[in-house]
């Protein structure tokens, strides 16, 4: 029997001897390399933090002690010593634990992420909350060193230094060059920061000096003398201007040191910052190798490190739109383009090789890329925003106020609309329709294959106004790539098929899987239906859908997106706005809840929303007429 096969909580790992903590490390290492090897996951990251994540729950005792995981790519670890390990085989997948904190799942998961940047907001909440109560229990925010570009992660550390909570965030640092430069300095300065007498000391000295005259100007010295130093060898000044008591930094994967540190902070009772340094994909060559391939990798031969590749031979999305990108910006000197941290997941790394000076990545700012793309386009510049559709959620109030208001021409390349798989509910992109359409001024489009992309991002970038085109995750149908891009008649759909017994007006993703639905029940029933290619949610093709309303008195809708406010809704809009209200609308796309994990044919299959349940709800709509 491993080691691991003997804890089922963290009860059971604190009645381990300390020597065998290092096994438990290469165990658990082994079981996430091969778990992420099947089902793909954030397989860097959670090798990283795993000598980590042991100290953790070697020190602290949850559920009481609350763990806040920020994004949750590193709590593989935590899963597996919580009490999960024996369905650890099923992340990610349909009906298995999610790839997140979840806390449905476990006590032990304090608080559901799947987005970067939120747990020192959300600890201090959770420590504001346990002083109301008159608990003594401690809160910890785990956040990583990426997800200190979010701006929410100052807003949070600024309002915790304010109110100086009995709080503990844990700085997993796996990219600072700092890494290189600390050692025995380093982990004597943190080892007698993190004393209990030192700080008790600390804060008793400086409390003589404020009551004595001659004790301020001593006081000032001291403290400047204190700041200089540490200012010199770390980045503590910056964390201390927020009011945190700054410790480290200090070797992430140092168990002993990482647990005696940790049991000196835990006596500690103001807001304390603890940074650590890792080595992101510990333990596992190819992923130390190549930590950004691995932080969100899909199945992988263990031996060799090489992803198994899919079936399709066709180009992704992400990809088209990168090459078309950068077709037109050879053309068109405005074009610019900008990340939220995800050159490789948007498909700009070519244009940032072939166009450096008009590439930008805000890091994980999703706020502050859209109103600096709208500074762009007021200055006459043509921005592309590449952003996947869940994250362009957390800058709704920006692409409102700065770009749409303002009426400013920024692109937003929507990526990863739609189901995505087993990322699960945090990152399934269900609502872009719904937030951007009712948007003023805003032109919204998808495209039913990866050639009508390419147009819709030449259509998008010559408007002149707002405009977003939102495209699914995955590969596209190998149908050929145009070499000239040209603009599409803004709001104009197609007719694919002609039929007399009813419509579908499909849209972006679900016009294939329409067309497919069509066919079938052509061949099984003789219904006979007109397949029509939406491409545009705003402005609607207006002539179309009311000459087809009123010739046949029916429609379905399809969508990937949640019905409520989506493209059916405007559909039926539409048809209110022009008297047309009897018309019978049948709209098909997600329910009013969050979509489950899960691979991406299943979802759209349990969704009734690939060709069979197309045409199963189809059939049944129009035999009720």
């Amino acid at each position: 029997m491993s080691i691991l096969e003997t804890i089922n909580s963290p009860d059971d790992l604190k009645r381990l001897s300390a020597s065998r903590l290092p096994e438990v490390a290469t165990e658990l290492r082994q079981m996430i390399i091969e778990t992420c090897s099947r089902n793909g996951g954030h397989l860097a990251p959670g090798l990283g933090v795993v000598e980590l994540t042991i100290a953790l729950h070697r020190v602290f005792s949850t559920p009481a002690d609350k763990i806040i995981w920020d994004v949750g790519h590193q709590a593989y670890a935590h899963k597996i010593l919580t009490g999960r390990r024996e369905r650890f085989s099923t992340l990610r997948t349909l009906n298995g634990i999610s790839g997140f904190p979840k806390r449905a799942e476990s006590p032990h998961d304090a608080f559901d992420v799947g987005h970067s940047s939120t747990s020192i907001s959300a600890a201090t909440g959770y420590a504001a909350a346990r002083d109301l109560d008159g608990r003594k229990n401690k809160v910890l925010a785990m956040i990583g060193d990426g997800s200190m570009t979010g701006g929410i992660a100052y807003e949070g550390m600024n309002h915790a230094g304010h109110l100086d909570k009995d709080l503990i965030v844990i700085l997993n640092d796996n990219e600072m060059s700092i890494a290189e430069n600390v050692g025995a300095l380093s982990n004597f300065l943190s080892r007698t920061s993190s004393s209990e007498f030192v700080h008790r000391f600390k804060k008793d000295v400086e409390s003589f000096l404020k009551r004595v005259d001659v004790g301020k100007g001593v006081l000032h010295v001291a403290r400047k003398m204190e700041d200089s130093f540490k200012g010199f060898f770390t980045p503590g000044m910056l964390f201390e201007a927020f009011g945190f008591n700054y410790i480290g930094p200090i070797d992430g994967h140092d168990l002993p040191m990482l647990i005696e540190t940790l049991e000196n902070v835990k006596k500690l009772n103001d807001a304390v910052l603890v940074h650590v340094l890792t080595k992101k994909g510990k333990g596992y060559k190819p992923a130390e190798q190549n930590p950004s391939l691995f932080h969100g990798v899909g199945p992988f031969d263990v031996g060799t490190g090489k992803v198994i590749k899919g079936k399709s031979g066709a180009a992704s999305y992400t990809a088209v739109f990168g090459s078309a990108l950068c077709k037109l910006a050879a053309e068109d000197e405005r074009i610019t383009a900008i990340t939220a941290a995800m050159p490789d997941g948007t498909g700009l790394t070519g244009f940032a090789q072939d166009y450096p000076a008009r590439f930008y990545d805000v890091g994980i700012a999703e706020q502050h890329g859209v109103t600096f793309a709208a500074g762009l386009a007021a200055e006459g510049l043509r921005p592309v925003f590449a952003v996947y559709s869940t994250f362009l959620q957390r800058a709704y109030d920006q692409v409102f106020h700065d770009v749409c208001l303002q009426n400013l021409p920024v692109t937003f390349a929507v990526d990863r609309g739609g189901v995505v798989g087993s990322d699960g509910p945090t990152h399934h992109g269900a609502f872009d329709l719904s937030y951007l359409r009712h948007l003023p001024n805003m032109t919204l489009m998808a495209p039913k294959d990866e050639n009508e992309l390419q147009h819709m991002l030449a259509t998008a970038i010559e408007l002149g106004r707002p405009a977003a085109i939102r495209y699914p995750r995955g590969n596209g149908y190998g149908v050929p790539l145009d070499q000239t891009l040209r603009p599409l008649p803004v709001g104009k759909a197609e007719i694919l098929r002609d039929g007399s017994d009813g419509v579908l007006l499909a849209l972006g993703s679900m016009v294939a899987p329409a067309r497919e639905a069509a066919g079938m029940l052509d061949e099984q029933y003789g219904i006979r239906l007109t397949v029509v290619n939406a491409r545009f949610v705003k402005p609607l093709d207006t002539d179309m859908i009311l000459e087809l309303a009123g010739k046949y008195g029916s429609l379905i809708t399809i969508e990937e997106n949640a019905l409520q406010g989506g493209f059916g809704t405007a559909v039926l809009e539409l048809l209110e706005e022009h008297g047309l209200s009897g018309t019978r609308v049948l709209r098909l796309g997600y329910p009013d809840s969050y979509i489950a994990q899960g691979e991406q044919h299943e979802l759209r299959a349990m969704l009734g929303l690939d060709s069979e349940g197309i045409a199963a709800s189809v059939r049944n709509f129009l035999s009720r007429s």
